[in-house]
């Protein structure tokens, strides 16, 4: 009778489960921008995924460790305060236009959010003051006080560079441009968040100096947050000559940059918009726009191809570049050629690249390989320059009967020679 109504119990718990699951909104808001790291690819390296030091919007603002750094946001907001003639109401009207943008906010990001309305409001709006006066004072357009702590050690600035790229410590655009357009700098301020941002970030993909910023190229762009500005950075210039491989199956891997110079292809740096734009040219040439590898660059890809990888209808273009670039470094050897023809500026060492490419994409999904077409035009290249060796060698050397039995039997004779040399040697003592 017991094992009866235990019975009954759980059939009652099990609709009680099914009740509150079919109730509860389990789709991701269509909107949805910023996720958590998909703990496929954090298990690879977890510190290039989570902040160091500062904490940007909801994910990670209730990290103990990561407090000390919420005085110097406040150090910043004081700042905006103070520049208007009633602070007071100032901090009420950011609170107030930040609130009226909580519901479109929250659906930018993806999962639950452990904090009511009041905290979510308060995060957003100390978080994004805090990251544009921190661009503004690095475009001067601001000064920079003696006592400002990111511009007075280095290490802060480090680790914010770090933490400002995280796909997780996103603060939806949105957002940031209302608070950009309610702070706006003295002397009727010039340059906008577009152009301010990118600025901040000018060498973080190249360290050649960055074509001049035109931001009304990315205004008509539906702009999610600063990592998905930078990757509008490397995706635009593309566009023009924009085609992703519909053959979702196909793979045609480029050979490593060693075997490319000894098949007759050179390596050529040249300047682009875009360390993306790897063209191969019909004479032989392999165009490609220098790398600067630096500390924050294996964050930075991290964190890219995490966000292609989680945000629907993003083609895989930066997860497809780490892919090339990994078949392209193969060996020690071919980061040392990369080096002699300047398509990488390295901060680390060889064998840290090398490793480097090696596990940047991994677990990373490439429905659509962007660079199918420069690699199958590589691959046939190659295979045309060994039938010309072959047909050259051929043609010269086996062209007639005489010259074919000319070839066996110097063969021959250098065989013979070959063990003559090794039994007429002394022996060995």
């Amino acid at each position: 009778m017991a094992e009866r109504d235990q019975i009954v119990v759980d059939v009652k718990l099990l609709g009680s489960s099914f009740e509150d699951m079919m109730a509860e909104p389990l789709a991701m808001a269509l909107n949805a921008s910023i996720f958590k790291t998909p703990k496929i690819l954090l298990r690879h390296n977890e510190s290039a995924y989570i902040p160091h030091a500062f904490s940007f919007g909801p994910f990670h603002c209730k990290n103990e460790q990561l407090k000390l750094t919420q005085r110097i946001k406040w150090k910043y907001m004081q700042g905006i305060l103070r520049r208007s003639p009633d602070p007071h109401r100032k901090w009420r009207e950011l609170v107030d236009a930040i609130a009226s943008l909580k519901d479109p906010a929250r659906q930018c990001y993806a999962g639950s959010i452990d904090l009511d309305d009041r905290e979510f409001i308060e995060v957003l709006v100390l978080d994004g003051c805090f990251i544009i006066e921190l661009f503004r004072k690095d475009c001067d357009i601001l000064p920079k006080e003696p006592d400002d702590p990111i511009f007075a050690m280095s290490c802060f600035l480090e680790y914010l560079n770090h933490d400002l790229i995280l796909l997780e410590n996103q603060i939806p655009w949105l957002v940031l441009e209302r608070l950009f357009s309610l702070t706006m700098a003295p002397d009727s301020e010039r340059k906008s968040l577009i152009m301010v941002t990118l600025e901040y970030f000018a060498n973080i993909f190249s360290s050649k100096k960055p074509d001049e910023t035109k931001p009304e190229q990315f205004e008509v762009r539906n702009i999610k947050h600063i990592l998905d500005l930078l990757r509008h950075s490397l995706v635009l210039p593309l566009e023009k000559g924009y085609k992703c491989s519909n053959r979702k199956r196909e793979w045609d891997i480029c050979p490593s940059a060693m075997t490319l110079q000894e098949s007759g292809i050179k390596l050529q740096r040249v300047n682009s918009a875009s360390i993306l734009d790897i063209k191969f040219r019909s004479n032989g040439v392999l165009e490609i726009p220098p790398l600067l590898i630096q500390e924050t660059t294996e964050t930075l890809f991290r964190n890219l191809i995490s966000f292609e990888q989680c945000c629907p209808n993003y083609e895989p273009i930066v997860t497809s570049y780490a892919k090339l670039m990994d078949s392209l470094i193969d060996t020690n050897k071919d980061v040392k050629l990369l080096f002699e023809y300047h398509l990488i500026d390295n901060w680390l060492n060889i064998g840290d690249v090398t490793q480097f490419f090696k596990k940047l994409y991994y677990d990373a999904r490439v429905k659509n390989f962007y660079y199918l077409p420069v690699c199958q035009e590589v691959n046939l290249y190659c295979r045309r320059w060994r039938s010309r060796l072959r047909y050259a060698y051929t043609h010269r050397y086996c062209g007639s009967p005489w010259a074919i039995v000319s070839q066996v039997v110097g063969t021959i004779l250098l065989i013979l020679a070959i063990l003559q040399t090794l039994f007429s040697s002394p022996p060995f003592k």
